[in-house]
């Protein structure tokens, strides 16, 4: 594993525990400041509390919370697991073409976009309880 591979690890890591100790300790989770500013939802609202979610095993509030996100997790989760597979069996590393990267860029955008228009307000952070 290259070293930013592992400082990329190591700061989500950090991020993760100081958002759960924030939720522990103060039952609150860290504001969008996107949100907060201008009153629209960017395509990371509801990340914190569906991380906290999928913690507590609650997948279908994880899944309401952020739809999008959600969905990209179990993707490279899955893109995670056979890429060490495959290195372990074949020690072949499988590099991903930069359309992909365009691609998630685009339907990220693409998604801050549509859980703002009224017709797609399924899309904005739900509480399901």
């Amino acid at each position: 594993m290259k070293t930013n591979d592992k400082s990329l690890i190591y700061s989500l890591l950090i991020f993760i525990i100081v958002v759960i100790i924030n939720y522990l300790l103060f039952n609150s989770f860290l504001p969008c400041i996107f949100h907060k500013i201008t009153g629209f939802y960017c395509p990371g609202c509801g990340v914190t509390r569906m991380l906290i979610s999928i913690f507590k095993l609650e997948f279908y509030q994880a899944f309401r919370y952020n739809v999008y996100l959600f969905i990209l997790l179990i993707i490279t989760i899955v893109y995670q697991i056979i890429k060490l597979i495959t290195y372990k069996l074949l020690t072949k590393k499988i590099r991903l073409n930069n359309y992909i990267y365009i691609l998630l860029l685009m339907t990220t955008i693409a998604f801050g976009i549509l859980r703002n228009l009224p017709n797609f307000s399924y899309l904005i952070p739900t509480v399901v309880k």
